[in-house]
């Protein structure tokens, strides 16, 4: 079904193409005639050469050009110009002048056109009428072309920008599961009972984060959820031992936003923020909306020995990875700043969410 959608939409968009062009042409020729009518005639003639030229183009230039063949393509495309320019004088001389001509005729019966009544060789050859095939032939089907080289420009920036995306998730996927999978080992090691509430916990996190982050964006409520069950599991971990404190909106149900952009920094507070404080460490989780715009701030108590550099932690995959998702995903509605305080780390992220048309 989306293939067949896909299809149509293509066939739409180049029919409305071929409609500009008629209308285009038939408005410069009919003009140059002073008659709308001889000039929709006239094109009607001539637009299967625009349309053959166009489609020569498209399916035995671009593909060799677009794979590193420049010579085949150039020499290629000069051969089609050529002949479609010949073609062009061809339904020109044999077609559309002596209609062009009767056409006159009728309106004026001593209407003359001195080159009508030469062989038709003698006209094929005439390069001044030569020279204006080739520039008629060109106009319309370079301004397509030119369409379609900015289409697929697009359509590759985006494959590459979804490859680069695919792969960013990719590495962040088994960075998470590394730190839980320590996470159970720790407490299994000492048959602690909470093991098997961490594996259930872990299942819904995974399960999230394998099934359901595939899509480009989600409910600002589930990934909250998700966020809630991450920690969870970690203040399993730490039991009374660390001091947390969580504090979010209530609307976040309103709001869409890319999956997994806020856990990592949640798990970087955990890893290199209260896992390295020996003493009293605690966390604090912040998230607000303002006019669509989210502002998450995360700060942790910070160990004696420094373990940032550069505004990043030593070995962190995750802020990095956050730092070039959101660079791709919203290139210019975001945010994300640190501040590496004697006693603690503080990071805000701003991002200017959409909103969620399912509610």
């Amino acid at each position: 079904m989306g293939r067949l959608y896909k299809n149509n939409s293509r066939v739409l968009v180049h029919l409305l193409f071929w409609l500009f062009a008629f209308v285009l042409l038939t408005y410069i020729y009919s003009t140059a005639y002073e008659s709308y009518q001889l000039g929709v005639v006239v094109i009607l003639i001539l637009l299967p050469v625009h349309i053959c030229y166009y489609y020569l183009i498209t399916y035995r230039v671009l593909p060799p050009f677009f794979n590193g063949n420049y010579g085949k393509a150039i020499f290629t495309a000069i051969g089609i110009m050529i002949a479609m320019a010949v073609l062009y004088r061809l339904v020109e001389v044999f077609i559309a002048n002596p209609y062009i001509y009767n056409y006159y005729r009728q309106r004026d019966s001593g209407f003359t056109w001195n080159k009508i009544s030469k062989s038709w060789w003698f006209q094929l050859q005439d390069k001044g009428d030569f020279v204006n095939a080739i520039e008629r032939s060109n106009v319309v089907v370079w301004i397509g072309i030119t369409l379609k080289l900015f289409a697929l420009w697009h359509e590759r920036k985006n494959a590459v920008l979804q490859a680069e995306l695919n792969a960013l998730k990719g590495q962040l996927h088994p960075h998470f599961l590394f730190n839980s999978l320590n996470n159970l080992y720790a407490l299994s090691l000492n048959n602690a009972p909470q093991a098997p509430g961490i594996i259930l916990g872990l299942s819904n996190i995974l399960r999230y984060v394998i099934y359901e982050c595939a899509a480009d964006r989600v409910s600002l409520e589930r990934d909250v959820e998700i966020l809630k069950d991450y920690i969870a599991l970690e203040k399993l971990r730490y039991e009374e031992r660390l001091d947390l404190n969580l504090n979010i909106d209530d609307n976040i149900k309103l709001w869409n936003i890319a999956p997994l952009l806020m856990l990592p920094l949640v798990e970087n507070a955990f890893k290199h923020g209260a896992g390295e404080t020996i003493d009293n460490p605690w966390i604090n989780i912040e998230l607000r909306m303002r006019n669509g715009e989210m502002l998450f701030k995360v700060s942790n108590s910070k160990p004696e020995q420094v373990v940032y550099s550069n505004g990043k932690q030593n070995g962190s995959v995750g802020l990095s990875n956050v730092q070039h998702r959101l660079k791709l995903l919203y290139p210019d509605a975001h945010s994300l700043k640190w501040f590496d305080e004697q006693d603690c780390f503080i990071l805000e992220m701003k991002v200017q969410l959409s909103a969620n048309n399912s509610i």
